[in-house]
């Protein structure tokens, strides 16, 4: 059974940084296409991050280039987002992503979503 568990998540003001992580059981990331997205209650979901798309390296939303970095262990199968320079706007409830295939660029996953989902960890940042 695929699941992703994120943890990480909490209060931070402005100008800090957060690092999420997302652990996979079922299978391991370097066979998917692993992303990072998260939602505002009452606004869509936003793509931030695709890794092993068909781009072939990850990409990120305009949103969050710049500032949100993706890395990876191998050996604990858990990707992380480090965030910086955190701002009011980015608070949200950020969710783990993967997907079997990676036929498709990142820009077409942050479209239409992956297939297996987190539950989410919460991120405020205060301004």
């Amino acid at each position: 059974e695929v699941q992703l568990v994120e943890s990480g998540g909490g209060l931070v003001p402005a100008g800090g940084s957060l690092r999420l992580s997302c652990t996979a059981s079922g299978f391991t990331f370097d066979e998917r296409a692993i992303g990072w997205f998260r939602q505002v209650p009452g606004k869509a979901r936003e793509g931030l991050s695709c890794t092993g798309c068909s781009d072939g390296w990850t990409v990120y939303a305009d949103s969050v280039r710049g500032r949100f970095t993706v890395t990876s262990d191998d050996a604990k199968n858990t990707v992380y987002l480090q965030m910086d320079d955190l701002k009011p706007e980015d608070t949200a409830v950020y969710y783990c992503a993967a997907e079997q295939g990676t036929i498709y660029s990142g820009r077409y996953y942050f479209r239409v979503g992956m297939e297996y989902w987190g539950k989410g960890t919460q991120v405020t940042v205060s301004s």
